[in-house]
C-alpha cells in the first residue's frame, strides 16, 4: 500500500460528499448514452429520488455493440468453463453480440416487448448470460431465478413477476447427478395462476426434458431458424429509470420481495467499480465464482466485466469435487485470471480439503493479483490462510442483493487501504455508512450497533421492490427515518473502517450483554483444527440466549472431536471472557448452506429452540439439516 492509495481514496469519497451530482455525472461518462444526462438526481422521484431520469441507453449496447464498433469485436468476451461437462467454449465479442441479438429477435417473435418480463431458469451455461443481454436488449425485464430451484418457489416467481416467456434449460449437471430442471418447471407453471405464454427450452444432451406442444419451443431450432433468415434485433431505447430485472430475495415466505435494478443508475455504478474498486482493465480476464442465480452474478459475472470491456469467466463447477480442490488453481493458471471474486465458503472448502494447498504447486499463478471475498463474513483465519498460500491481496468487501454493488470495500483500483482483519475497509462513493441505536442515534466509534445508509442510496442501488412501493418503504426506510436499514450490525473504528459482525439477528442478548456471533465465530475460526464454524443463541431461560458453536473439523487425522470441542470453549473465554457464557461446541459433519454458500443459522437457531421449522427454498442439501437436528437431539438439545 502506498500513501497514493490513500490518498486517491479520500479524495474520491470527499469528491462524492462534497458534490454528488458533479461526482457521479463524471462517472456517467464512462457510458454510451442515446442521450446523455442532463439531470443527474431527481430527489422528488420515485420512494427517495431517482438517478439520471432523463438519460436515454441500452446496457447490452454498452456490454456489447460498442466494443465490436469500436474494433473489439475479435477480443474474448466470456470463457466458459465446465468441469462437470468437460466443455470449455471461448465467445469473442462479435460472436456474443450475434448470438444475443438473433435470440432478442427469437424473443420478439414470441411477443415478448419493451416492459415485459421474462424468467431465466437456467444453469450457468453462456446461453444463460446472453438470455440476460438479449432481454436487456429489447427492453424486456428479467428475473433469474436459480436453476434447480424448487417448484413451488418458482411458481411464487411466476406469480409475481407474470412473465409472457420462460427460458429454461433442460437440466443442470452437479458433481455427481443430473437435476431436472423440466419436471420442475412443468410443476411449478401448473402451480401458478400466471401462465406463460411460451417456453423456450434449451435440450442439454446429459438430460433432454420433454417439450409442451403448443407452448414448448426447441431453443436450438429456434435460433437457428431465426438465424438462417438473418434475424437479429436492434437495441432498444431505455430510460435510465426504466427497470432492468427483478431478483427475488432468498429465503422470504409469502408474497416475495422482488429487489428491481434499473438500467442508467446501474451500469453508471458497475463501470465505476470495476475500474476504482476491482481494478480491472479492458481485456483482462475477471472471474466471478457465483452463479447468475445470486446477486453477484448478475453485477459481476455479466454486466460489469461486459460494460468494461473485459473477458469475463463462466464456471459450471465447484470448489472442490470437480475434480478435486486444486480446480480454482486450474482455472487460474489456464485463463490467466487476473482477479477472482468468491465467497469464504468456497476457500473453506479448499482449506478444508488440502490445508498445504499441494494441489496449488506447479500452477503457474504469476497474473493472479487479486482475490475478492463477499457474500458472507469473512472470518481472519480464512483471510491470512488465503495470504499465505497465494501471496495476493485478498480483500473483503460487504453489499447485498438490495445495493447491486459494493457498500463497503478495499478500492484496489485507487490504491490498495491497509487490510484490517475482519474488515471490509471503507464505505464506497455514494455510501454515507453510520451506526445508529434503535433510536436511531448515532454511536461512538468502536460501538456496536445498526449499520444504516443516509439516503439518498448512490446510483446501481434498488429504487423500490417490483409493484411494492409501500413494503419497500416498510422494510428498508421506516426503522430509522432518512436512512436506508441494511439490517446489518456491527461498528466503525476510529479510522473509519466497517466491520460488519452479522445481521441484526445475529446479536445475542446473554443476561443482557449484547454479544456478536461473529466474534465467537472468529474465535473458533483460529484454533488449527477448524475448517469452519458457526455460532447461534439457544433460548435459555435464566441468560435469554446462551451461544452455542457448531464446527467442522478439518480433514485428515486429528484428535477427539471432544478434547477439540474442550479447548474451543476455554479458546472463547480466553479471547471474549466469561460474559459470553460459552459452554457448548459441538462438532458436525457439514454446515447447512444456501446454494451460495451461506450458512443457515435461523434454521439452524429453530432446530435448537425446538421453533417450527421448514426446509428453505434456497438450501444445497436438506440432509444436512436433519443431520444438525439429530446431533442436537444427542446433546439433549433441540
Amino acid at each position: 500500500m502506498s500513501i497514493d492509495g490513500a490518498s486517491r481514496y479520500a479524495q474520491a469519497y470527499a469528491g462524492w460528499k462534497t458534490d454528488p451530482s458533479a461526482f457521479w455525472a463524471e462517472a456517467a461518462r464512462g457510458i454510451d448514452w442515446a442521450r446523455p444526462p442532463q439531470a443527474i438526481f431527481d430527489a422528488d422521484a420515485g420512494v427517495y429520488g431517482r438517478w439520471f431520469p432523463d438519460a436515454v441507453g441500452n446496457v447490452c449496447h454498452n456490454a456489447l455493440d460498442r466494443h465490436v464498433a469500436a474494433g473489439r469485436g475479435d477480443q474474448a468476451a466470456l470463457i466458459y468453463d465446465s468441469p462437470v461437462t468437460g466443455t470449455k467454449r471461448t465467445l469473442t465479442y462479435g460472436e456474443m453480440l450475434k448470438e444475443t441479438a438473433t435470440l432478442a429477435a427469437v424473443l420478439q417473435d414470441m411477443g415478448v416487448g419493451k416492459g415485459d418480463r421474462v424468467l431465466v431458469y437456467m444453469p450457468m451455461v453462456p446461453e444463460a448470460i446472453c438470455a440476460m443481454l438479449a432481454c436487456a436488449r429489447i427492453g424486456a425485464i428479467h428475473s433469474v431465478v436459480f436453476g434447480g430451484f424448487a417448484a413451488k418457489e418458482l411458481a411464487t416467481r411466476i406469480e409475481d413477476a407474470e412473465p409472457k416467456v420462460i427460458l429454461a434449460a433442460s437440466c443442470g449437471i452437479e458433481p455427481n447427478r443430473v437435476v431436472p430442471y423440466k419436471p420442475l418447471l412443468d410443476l411449478a407453471i401448473s402451480m401458478s395462476a400466471v401462465k406463460p405464454e411460451r417456453c423456450l427450452v434449451l435440450q442439454r444432451t446429459h438430460g433432454p426434458g420433454a417439450l409442451v406442444e403448443g407452448r414448448d419451443l426447441d431453443w436450438q431450432v429456434a435460433v437457428d431458424a431465426a438465424a438462417a433468415a438473418g434475424k437479429g434485433a436492434p437495441c432498444a431505447d431505455m430510460l435510465a429509470t426504466d427497470p432492468l430485472y427483478i431478483l427475488y430475495t432468498s429465503g422470504t415466505t409469502g408474497k416475495p420481495k422482488g429487489v428491481v435494478r434499473d438500467t442508467g443508475g446501474y451500469m453508471v455504478a458497475l463501470d465505476w467499480s470495476m475500474k476504482n474498486l476491482y481494478g480491472i482493465k479492458p481485456g483482462e480476464v475477471f472471474w466471478t465464482a457465483s452463479d447468475i442465480g445470486w446477486v453477484v452474478g448478475h453485477s459481476y459475472i455479466v454486466y460489469a466485466p461486459l460494460i468494461l470491456g473485459a473477458t469475463t469467466l463462466v464456471y459450471e463447477g465447484k470448489p472442490v469435487g470437480t475434480p478435486d480442490a486444486g480446480a480454482f488453481w486450474r482455472v487460474i493458471e489456464e485463463h490467466g485470471v487476473v482477479a477472482l471474486f468468491t465467497a469464504p465458503t468456497a476457500l473453506r472448502a479448499i482449506k478444508k480439503e488440502d490445508p498445504d494447498c499441494l494441489l496449488k504447486q506447479g500452477r503457474d499463478l504469476s497474473r493472479f493479483r487479486t482475490l475478492f471475498l463477499a457474500g458472507e463474513r469473512a472470518d481472519p483465519d480464512t483471510v491470512v490462510w488465503a495470504q499465505e498460500q497465494l501471496k495476493v491481496p485478498v480483500v473483503d468487501h460487504w453489499w447485498q442483493t438490495e445495493t447491486g454493488w459494493a457498500i463497503a470495500a478495499n478500492p484496489v483500483g485507487l490504491g490498495l487501504l491497509p487490510i484490517k482483519l475482519g474488515s471490509p475497509t471503507v464505505p464506497m462513493p455514494g455510501y454515507d455508512v453510520q451506526i445508529v441505536d434503535e433510536a436511531s442515534k448515532p454511536v461512538p466509534a468502536g460501538t456496536m450497533g445498526s449499520i444504516v445508509v443516509k439516503l439518498p442510496l448512490p446510483p446501481g442501488c434498488l429504487p423500490t421492490l417490483w409493484q411494492q412501493d409501500d413494503r419497500f418503504a416498510e422494510s428498508y426506510l421506516a426503522e430509522f427515518p432518512g436512512y436506508y436499514k441494511t439490517a446489518d450490525a456491527g461498528f466503525l473504528d476510529d479510522d473509519g473502517y466497517v466491520f460488519v459482525m452479522g445481521r441484526t439477528d445475529d446479536i445475542i442478548n446473554v443476561a443482557g450483554h449484547r454479544l456478536s456471533t461473529g466474534g465467537m465465530e472468529e474465535v473458533l475460526a483460529s484454533h488449527p483444527d477448524v475448517a469452519e464454524c458457526a455460532v447461534i443463541g439457544v433460548k435459555d431461560e435464566l441468560k435469554g440466549e446462551v451461544p452455542c458453536g457448531f464446527v467442522v473439523l478439518k480433514a485428515g487425522e486429528r484428535r477427539a472431536p471432544d478434547v477439540i470441542e474442550k479447548e474451543l470453549v476455554g479458546l472463547v473465554r480466553d479471547r471474549i471472557g466469561p460474559v459470553a457464557a460459552f459452554k457448548l461446541a459441538v462438532t458436525v459433519n457439514r454446515l447447512p448452506k444456501t446454494r451460495s454458500g451461506k450458512i443457515l443459522r435461523g434454521t439452524m437457531k429453530k432446530i435448537a429452540d425446538h421453533d417450527p421449522w421448514t426446509v428453505p427454498a434456497t438450501i444445497d442439501d436438506a440432509g444436512v439439516l436433519e443431520e444438525i437436528e439429530g446431533v442436537l437431539k444427542e446433546r439433549g438439545i433441540a
